[in-house]
């Protein structure tokens, strides 16, 4: 664990944090794993520019993805660095109290009752919460 916190790259990860879009996808996730059609769907932009935030949040070491068939799914991961993870919890518990935060996870939860509404979800698989911890330290 002490090799991979040296070979975090810290700079990474606060530009991971300095982008609104970015910002908007941690906050969707938060304890759950989601298939990225939600995000698209969610946030409003083209698949292919969500896939590189994402891309860009894995390489930064805070999200994983899993696939499943054709759904790729996303969940936050905490940095093996645990400055980085205190900071990310922080941002995470911040998130919750924006309003503008708290609009996009009612979108998503709107979305999730009523796929039906969202022809691009179609057959989408439901977000599902994190039960197992998300990092060696948790």
């Amino acid at each position: 664990m002490a090799r991979r916190a040296q070979l975090f790259d810290m700079q990474q990860f606060f530009q991971a944090l300095g982008d609104n879009t970015r910002i908007r996808l941690l906050n969707l996730m938060g304890d759950q794993e989601v298939c990225v059609c939600y995000f698209v769907e969610i946030l409003g932009g083209p698949q292919p520019k969500i896939s590189r935030h994402l891309a860009y949040l894995r390489k930064a070491g805070i999200v994983s993805v899993r696939r499943e068939g054709k759904w790729m799914h996303y969940r936050i991961v905490m940095p093996p660095h645990i400055g980085a993870t205190q900071i990310l919890r922080q941002t995470l518990d911040w998130l919750k109290e924006d309003k503008s935060m708290q609009a996009d996870k009612a979108r998503l939860t709107k979305a999730c009752c009523s796929p039906s509404k969202y022809p691009a979800l179609e057959g989408a698989p439901l977000p599902t919460a994190i039960t197992e911890p998300c990092c060696e330290a948790c």
